[in-house]
This record gives structure tokens, sequence and C-alpha cells, in this order.
């Protein structure tokens, strides 16, 4: 793929597979921006869904085959559950052209590139650079979506060993003209960072939701009615998909499941200093805690 002059847009077709919140966003951006890309071409199989973008006018042109939208794409971007991103890959990557660009958005990798790579195996003009925004709401589908989603994130990029210089920058390029910051690491250490800032805390924000929900009568009632600021935060994160969720906790199992029993031996800690008043301990935590909310705002990351 010979590189954009000054006046040519990025890609000259860019195919989102599955526009939910994160696909929607892309294309919203990219139909602001076209200096990203001249076409937009959007994908998926629900049939509602293809005419909600259709209705909304986020993409030149919408497909119900995932293997007919990306003939001739140069970069096509896999946003569906981690799940189904082998399924899909092996799908669509036969009838992608020579030198075209495969990515996704997926919120694990080890476990997304290991399902990938068999349908690369036989084409190894096809460039694989996976990505992971760092954003979302509570809210999916095409609906969702809102073209500054990204603006000053965090995007992940975890290109497998040999990857084309060029596809790397080419994608780099994409996340930034999205107004998203970039950081490239393995695809293990983006499993173990992920498990700590997203996939253990919406994890707790499901149980402790689910425990509300457990309590009987008139208690789980003044629960609902009384809920103060910390709670709905909770329930804000609780209202995420449930099938993405599935999918990100069943692969991104050990890393997650990891950081859970560090989770539940400092609750333990913490359950015993104030079962016996030490209130040092108890102090020092919640001064952590602090310290670590006043980063993410300088970072302008909260």
């Amino acid at each position: 793929m010979t590189a954009p002059t000054p006046s040519a847009p990025l890609f000259d077709r860019l195919v989102i597979i599955g526009p939910g919140l994160i696909g929607s966003s892309i294309l919203r951006r990219a139909h602001e921006n076209r200096a990203i890309a001249r076409e937009l071409v959007a994908s998926d199989i629900d049939a509602g869904v293809c005419a909600r973008v259709r209705e909304l006018g986020i993409a030149d042109r919408v497909e119900a085959d995932p293997a007919r939208a990306v003939v001739d794409a140069d970069c096509v971007i896999l946003c569906v559950p981690v799940g189904a991103i082998g399924a899909v890959a092996a799908q669509v990557v036969p009838a992608m052209k020579h030198g075209a660009i495969l990515s996704e958005v997926g919120s694990t990798k080890v476990s997304v590139i290991t399902g990938v790579l068999p349908a690369l195996a036989s084409r190894p003009d096809i460039a694989f650079v996976p990505s992971h925004p760092m954003a979302g709401t509570e809210y999916s589908g095409p609906d969702a979506g809102f073209p500054s989603l990204f603006e000053n994130r965090w995007c992940l990029l975890t290109p497998p060993e040999g990857t084309p210089p060029d596809a790397v920058a080419r994608i780099t390029a994409l996340w930034q003209a999205m107004g998203a910051h970039i950081r490239t690491m393995t695809a293990e250490h983006h499993d173990r960072v992920c498990a700590i800032v997203s996939h253990l805390p919406h994890l707790l924000a499901f149980t402790i939701c689910g425990t509300a929900d457990d309590l009987a009568g008139e208690t789980r009632s003044e629960v609902l009615d009384f809920a103060a600021s910390g709670f709905r935060d909770f329930t804000r994160i609780a209202a995420s998909d449930p099938t993405m969720w599935r999918d990100i906790f069943l692969n991104n199992r050990e890393a997650l499941l990891e950081m859970l029993d560090r989770f539940m031996a400092d609750a333990h800690a913490m359950a015993k200093a104030i079962r016996e008043g030490d209130d040092t301990v108890i102090v020092n935590r919640i001064t952590r805690g602090r310290a670590i909310r006043r980063t993410l705002i300088e970072n302008r990351q909260a």
C-alpha cells in the first residue's frame, strides 16, 4: 500500500464490521473528517443495525455480508465482541485485497490474536494491527456512538512481532485522527493492565449490584430508593452490554482472576483494619485512592 499524498485521505476505503458504540463512533469521526477515509463502509449481521446505520447516514455504504463489505478495502476494523472476532476474521480475511490492513478494537488481546492468526496463516500479505481504544459508555448500538468518544483517551496497540511498520503507522495515524493518545505494548502486558483498570471494576460493579438485588423485601427497596452517588456509579458500569462483558471475562480469565485474588487479599486486610479499629490502615487506603483520583483528573482521564 503506497503512502498517501498530503492531500489524499489516510485510507481510500475504511470498513467497520459491527457499528455499535465503538464502531459507530469511528464512523462518525471519520464522516466529519474526510482526511481519514474517502469511503466509509459499515457491515453487521443484524438487519436492524444495518437499517439504523443507513438512517443515521454515518456510512457511505452498508452491507449485510461482511465478506462483500471488505472487498477492495484498505483497512478493515472488527468492532464485534471479543469472542466473535476470530470467527469474523475467518469470514473476511479471504475477501480482503492484497496489502490491506486488518485491525480490531477488542478489550482482550492474547485471546484475540490467537483467534485471528489462523485466518491470516494463508494471507501473509495482510497486516494485522490489534488496537484497544480505552473509551466507552454503558450504552451500545449504532445510536450510542459520538465523534468525540476517543478525544484525549488512550488507544493501546499490540501489533504481533513482524507487523509491517507502515501498517502500525497508519493505524496510529487513524487513532490520532480520532483524538486518541497512543501507547504500544505486548498483548500479555495489555491484558494484565486492562484486568485491573477495566475488567475488575466491571466485575465488582456487576457483583455489587447483584448483592443489592438479592437483598430481601424492604431493605432492597430502600437500597434502590436511597441509592447515593457511589452506588449509582456502580449501576452505571453494571448497565454495560452483558454479551460483551461475558466474552471479556472469559477471554481474559487468567489475568482477571490474578487481579481478583489480589483485590480480595486487600479487601480482607481492609476488613481486618475496620474490625480492629486500625485507623492508620484505613486512612492510608483512602488517601491512596484520593491520590489516584487526582492523578486521573490531572491526566484528563476522569
